[in-house]
């Protein structure tokens, strides 16, 4: 009964007219940049926060989560279509759903994926909805010790699941960390790496750090890398599943969903992992293995519900614990200070309809989400031929003016300059922003706790093995690190990514 009746608190704030208007906006949104490749959810999630800034806090948060969970929609059809994935998780269905494309079934694959991802997102809704409560009461009972021990496991366990050098994830998390010391210390006041700058005393801005390092970073990379678009697909009909198609994707969709819904909580790119991990188990499991990679319809069926599950279960850890999973979590996490609201177990009783609206606010997206779709793929296909040139003029100075606009100072303007070229460099040298702005996000809350534990203990360190929560925490963290830097796990690990890429 509780949780109906909070089920009913959530869509009675989320069916507010403004609510379901910026849950559009979201969406619509999200598909858009979801279609454009280069630009992905991150970038606009960090640009367009600013201007949330005058809404209220769930309108916000609804708008920002749609951009999200729709951009994961929108990236299927580009992939679809002309073989270019708009999101990294949609990279994986281009290998069937392109060859169906090229075969005339254009519009199965691309009713497929939206059957998929709905199912998907309307099943993660409800785990959330049922698995956040509980969790959140479990958080109350942490104290400074298992916060600390927690966000330390988070942080190794990012690492662990990123492609590349495990050594340059480490050393993006350590800058990240250090980034997130600018400013006067939280106990003492004193002034540290602020370099005589009055506008450092209260630490590096948080906006000006994603849109510069998300924003202008990936603009300069897109510039460097703009590829020719190419349609191969003029029309698309038949817009349904035949009774074939419908009998062998209910097992890959309810498949990829449990996956997904599971390999969404973990830090890094869990949307990510969750789509080739589908699509991996998919192809072991057929009958029809040979069809694989040349249009399969299993092959969009699973990670399509994978990649739509996860992005909605990895708002668990966010509302539960108030840790990110992955950089648009840790956006969502500012987004939450920038309106004054600690992220963590406390939302659920200190902000029940924010908590609750922002779940339901899911579904109502997700039914927004096919609708949009299917109709409107004429015109998401359509923004492809405008050249990016054009684009990046725009997207920069909506980006500045958004970010001046939070409190009319120029120095945060400069300051994305600043990170926009760090973050260029950064990509340049192979090391990817996003563990930088997880180590930024979770270096203060990381800080704190330490520095708050010993304080309670009186300089023992030990009272993080003597806390059994914090003992086991440590323990997953040191494990974590292990399956991190051991050569031979991450080549296994790494099969799932590089799978008939």
């Amino acid at each position: 009964m509780e949780l109906l009746d909070n089920l009913a608190l959530g869509f009675s704030t989320a069916l507010l007219v403004q609510n379901v208007l910026y849950c559009f906006v979201g969406v619509l949104l999200g598909t858009a940049v979801g279609v454009l490749p280069g630009i992905g959810p991150t970038a606009t999630v960090a640009m367009l926060l600013p201007i949330t800034f005058s809404f209220e806090p769930v309108t916000a948060l609804i708008m920002l989560a749609g951009i999200y969970y729709g951009a994961q929609y929108g990236g299927s059809t580009t992939a679809i279509l002309i073989n270019l994935p708009g999101e990294s998780s949609a990279a994986v269905t281009a290998l069937d759903g392109h060859e169906m494309a090229k075969q005339g079934r254009a519009g199965a694959a691309l009713a497929t994926a939206a059957v998929g991802s709905f199912v998907a997102g309307t099943i993660a809704t409800v785990v959330l909805a049922v698995a956040a409560p509980p969790l959140a009461r479990v958080a109350l009972q942490f104290g400074a010790a298992d916060y600390f021990s927690l966000v330390l496991l988070g942080l190794i366990v990012s690492i662990a699941l990123a492609r590349g050098s495990a050594l340059k994830a480490l050393a993006m998390i350590g800058l990240g960390v250090l980034l997130g010391t600018v400013g006067q210390d939280i106990y003492t006041g004193t002034p540290r790496f602020v370099f005589e700058q009055r506008e450092l005393y209260g630490g590096i801005d948080f906006v000006s750090v994603a849109v510069g390092m998300f924003g202008v970073a990936e603009i300069l990379r897109n510039l460097e890398n703009e590829r020719t678009r190419t349609m191969v697909v003029s029309r698309v009909k038949n817009l349904w599943p035949t009774p074939e198609d419908r009998r062998r994707i209910v097992g890959p969709i309810l498949r990829g969903t449990g996956l997904g819904a599971a390999l969404g909580v973990l830090p890094g790119g869990g949307h990510v992992l969750a789509s080739f991990t589908s699509y991996a188990v998919e192809k072991r499991i057929s009958k029809r293995r040979q069809e694989f990679g040349h249009g399969a319809v299993e092959g969009v069926a699973g990670p399509e519900s994978a990649n739509n599950a996860a992005a909605q279960t990895s708002f668990i850890p966010l509302l539960t614990l108030g840790l990110p999973a992955h950089p648009v979590m840790a956006l969502m996490v500012g987004a939450f200070i920038v309106h004054g609201i600690t992220p963590g177990p406390n939302v659920l009783t200190d902000e029940p309809a924010l908590f609750w609206g922002l779940i339901a606010s899911m579904w109502i997206g997700n039914v927004l989400l096919v609708l949009l779709n299917l109709p409107l793929i004429g015109i998401w296909v359509r923004m492809l031929h405008i050249p990016y040139q054009v684009l990046f003029p725009m997207i920069i100075l909506f980006a500045a003016i958004g970010t001046y606009s939070l409190s009319f100072n120029a120095f945060d303007v400069y300051a994305i300059v600043f990170f926009g070229l760090l973050g260029y460099v950064l990509i340049k040298c192979g090391c990817e922003p996003a563990p930088l702005l997880l180590g930024f996000v979770l270096g203060p809350l990381l800080e704190e706790n330490l520095r708050r534990a010993l304080i309670i203990s009186r300089g023992d360190a030990t009272v993080f093995l003597t806390r059994p929560i914090s003992a086991v925490l440590l323990l997953l963290t040191v494990a974590a690190l292990v399956v991190a830097v051991l050569p031979a796990i991450r080549r296994r690990r790494e099969v799932v990514f590089t799978e008939d890429e």
